[in-house]
C-alpha cells in the first residue's frame, strides 16, 4: 500500500503548475471584507472562495497580477490570528501598483488608512504605507525613476549624512 502511494507522489509535481512560490496568507477577521478590498484596491482576481462552517467566506485564493494571495477566517484550532487594527503587524506586504496616488485614492474610499503619506523614495519609486480595514499592513509603490546602484549608494550617503548633521 505505501508502495502505491510513493509511485502515485512521484508522479505529482511538488509545486502545482501556475502557483507562486511564495504565497502569503492573511488571516483576517472578515475574510469576505479583505477579498472585496483586494479586489478594488489591487484589481485582485479571486480564484476560489470556500464557505466555513457558518456559511460564511472562510478561505479565498486571490491573484495580484500573477501572484497568488490567499485570505484566510481566524480558526479556533490554528494559532494565528488577524492583526490589531493599529498598524503594529509585524509583516508588510510590499507590491507594485502603476499609479501609486490612484491606489491609495481606492484603498481609502475601501477603509483603508494611510500610516505613510505618498513620498518619492532616494531609489525611484514613489511609495506609501497603508493599513486595510482588516489591520494588514501594505507597502503599495510605483516606479517613478529608474536609478543605479552608485545613485541609489550616493543618495542614502547624503541621506544619512544630512541626519547626522541635522
Amino acid at each position: 500500500m505505501q508502495n502505491e502511494a510513493s509511485t502515485a507522489a512521484s508522479k505529482v509535481k511538488g509545486i502545482p503548475d501556475n502557483s507562486s512560490i511564495i504565497i502569503p496568507r492573511l488571516v483576517c477577521r472578515d475574510p469576505a471584507g479583505e477579498i472585496d478590498f483586494c479586489e478594488a484596491v489591487f484589481e485582485a482576481k479571486v480564484l476560489n472562495r470556500r464557505p466555513g462552517p457558518n456559511g460564511s467566506v472562510a478561505h479565498g485564493l486571490l491573484t495580484i497580477r500573477e501572484e497568488m494571495v490567499m485570505i484566510e477566517a481566524e480558526w479556533p484550532q490554528l494559532p494565528s490570528k488577524a492583526p490589531q487594527a493599529d498598524g503594529s503587524s509585524p509583516v508588510m506586504i510590499f507590491v507594485y501598483v502603476p499609479d501609486v496616488d490612484q491606489t491609495i485614492g481606492v484603498a481609502i474610499e475601501y477603509g483603508a488608512k494611510i500610516l505613510v503619506a505618498a513620498q518619492n523614495q532616494f531609489w525611484g519609486d514613489r511609495s506609501a504605507v497603508i493599513m486595510d480595514p482588516n489591520g494588514h499592513v501594505w507597502t503599495v509603490a510605483s516606479r517613478i525613476e529608474q536609478t543605479t546602484a552608485q545613485e541609489r549608494t550616493d543618495r542614502w550617503s547624503k541621506i544619512l549624512h544630512d541626519q547626522r548633521e541635522g
